[in-house]
């Protein structure tokens, strides 16, 4: 918590010093009781001490003047906010290998169901862009908030040899730079990359491209899809066919993530897949702001005062 006017909390200093001097005045009026009664009497005298309810409205007095005081000094809180505005870039890997059907009913389908999930869960202001890679980085489609084109665009995607991953990284960052809020400044960018494996081909290297985004602020984020157990059926010379391991590859995308400040997931399955997707659609969705939290302390510090009031009057038929 942080304070806009914070000389103001001076006035706490009150608080004890009028703690002080209750206490004072009560053990004064206790000697002073004491030199004109006799304590053994009083149990005939009255049929109770009022205890510890003779306290409670001075206590709820001071706790709103201490609330009073902070009100005054203007807190500021952090708080998670919803952002209007936000475009998300997906860099789904196209290659070969998102064909091997150990993650139903493949990769890829699995990865493509899981970006739909996402995007429908976003707010309406957010701009989607698409792109896709596998030999080459290639745009499916620019950032738009225009919904009705996403399922053309992931319908499009096609696989291809190859894994360009620097060239996907670089693509995307260069399209969320483009991108301008209403006000005219850039909104929160980030990448999302689905894909099985290490870079095979293409022009830039992925930490080149993660260097990249870093310096412009975008974090990106990255969905590990497969299982060791991934295998893919490739057409041999002469009409045969075989098949192929293709366990998926990490390292890389834990370096882009890790360079960029984004975060690292595996999906070895659909029902993992949709775990992954609610926790990004979380911290995509929101931003810690600060936010004045003045109302609130005056709010309480009225209550309490009103509460005090209202005991005392009960209860000894007098205001504090």
């Amino acid at each position: 918590m942080s304070f806009e006017w914070p000389l103001a909390l001076i006035g706490l200093v009150a608080v004890p010093v009028l703690v002080a001097l209750y206490v004072l005045r009560e053990r004064q009026r206790e000697r002073y009781a004491a030199r004109f009664t006799t304590p053994a009497l009083l149990p005939n005298l009255v049929d109770s001490r009022p205890g510890w309810r003779r306290h409670l409205p001075l206590a709820l007095l001071l706790a709103a003047l201490t609330a009073m005081v902070v009100g005054v000094a203007r807190p500021h809180a952090q708080v998670s906010v919803q952002r209007e505005e936000a475009t998300v870039i997906f860099a789904i890997d196209t290659s070969l290998s998102m064909g091997a059907d150990d993650v139903a009913p493949t990769r890829l389908q699995a990865a493509l169901k899981g970006a739909r999930r996402l995007i429908d869960r976003m707010p309406e202001k957010y701009r989607v862009g698409i792109v896709g890679f596998s030999g080459r980085a290639y745009l499916a489609l620019p950032p738009t908030d225009d919904r009705s084109l996403v399922p053309t665009a992931l319908n499009a995607l096609r696989r291809g040899q190859g894994t360009s991953l620097g060239d996907a990284v670089a693509l995307a960052t260069r399209l969320g730079r483009r991108q301008r809020g209403k006000d005219g400044t850039i909104p929160p960018i980030a990448i999302l990359v689905l894909s099985d494996g290490a870079q095979t081909s293409g022009r830039t290297q992925p930490g080149a491209a993660a260097l990249k985004a870093r310096s412009l602020h975008i974090p990106v984020y990255a969905v590990l899809l497969g299982t060791n157990d991934g295998v893919i059926t490739v057409d041999l010379a002469g009409g045969l066919q075989g098949q192929i391991r293709v366990p998926p590859s990490p390292e890389t995308l834990l370096t882009v993530t890790r360079v960029t400040g984004g975060r690292f997931f595996t999906a070895p399955g659909d029902e993992r897949l949709r775990e992954v997707y609610e926790k990004l659609g979380s911290r995509l969705g929101s931003r810690r702001q600060s936010r004045e939290i003045t109302d609130y302390f005056a709010g309480g510090s009225a209550a309490l005062l009103l509460f005090g009031g209202a005991l005392s009057a009960l209860w000894f038929r007098r205001v504090p």
